[in-house]
């Protein structure tokens, strides 16, 4: 019976033996498949940051880009922006410009009107502000007995009332001085034609606003057109008389002539 036990106990402890050596054989194949999963785990956890580290990335880039256009669009935009309140600045720098010389243009015309105001009552003056500057008007008869180019002394006055207006309200503007005749041929006199007396008289009064009326001569200039240039009819006397004239032009502190539409 005891050997019995003994036996069997044997068997038992072959039994349990045997088992547990194929427990410990199986136990590395499991280990193993462990770790591949974690290997491949923790590849898959990289590819994972390295494709949120990529992504993030692109986004940083394109934020930058957006952000580059954008400062480049607000960049040209501010030029443009620049550029046209540099060219309406021009503008109104200019306006204001002609805005001051046709005020001064006015000024004096207020106070020719003030000064000739005899003469402008009488019909021998007038006045008109044009495109050309402010043209004053005399017929000749106030400057020159017929058929002469000498300043008479009734002439005077009128001229030293001009040019205080030229030295005071205009000290700037150009001055030009045009002679004008009707169209009565020349009979009586030494003049060759209507031109040379036109011409002539608008010398005299230049030289006169230089030496009596100290107007600087580089401001003056003098020309004749005879009787090409008519204002009225010279079917009549009182048409005849209009157009024996002379016309001071005061041009616009910008120019130094009559601009050339003008002659």
């Amino acid at each position: 019976m005891r050997k019995n036990i003994i036996f069997l106990a044997v068997i038992i402890l072959s039994i349990v033996f045997i088992s547990g050596c194929g427990t410990f054989k199986k136990k590395p194949m499991v280990d193993h498949s462990d770790d591949e999963k974690i290997m491949l785990q923790a590849k898959l956890r990289q590819l994972q940051k390295e494709k949120e580290s990529e992504t993030e990335k692109l986004r940083i880039e394109k934020e930058a880009e957006k952000e580059r256009l954008l400062a480049e669009r607000e960049r040209i935009i501010a030029e443009k922006e620049a550029e046209i309140q540099r060219i309406e600045e021009a503008k109104a720098l200019e306006l204001s410009d002609k805005e001051r010389k046709l005020t001064a243009l006015a000024m004096a015309k207020s106070e020719l009107e003030t000064r000739l105001q005899e003469e402008i009552g009488e019909y021998k003056a007038k006045l008109e502000m044009t495109e050309r500057g402010l043209v004053i008007t005399f017929l000749a008869e106030i400057f020159f007995d017929s058929g002469k180019a000498v300043i008479s002394a009734t002439g005077e006055e009128p001229l030293e009332k001009v040019a205080a207006v030229l030295n005071g309200s205009v000290p700037n503007s150009a001055i030009a001085v045009e002679g004008h005749t009707d169209n009565d041929p020349i009979k009586h006199s030494a003049w060759e034609s209507n031109w040379e007396l036109s011409s002539a008289r608008a010398l005299a009064v230049l030289h006169y606003l230089i030496d009596k009326g100290s107007v600087k001569p580089e401001r003056l200039s003098a020309v004749g057109y005879g009787e090409y240039r008519p204002v009225a009819s010279n079917d009549t006397p009182e048409g005849k008389q209009e157009n024996r004239r002379v016309e001071i032009v005061i041009l616009p502190s910008a120019l130094k002539k009559v601009p050339a539409d003008e002659l």
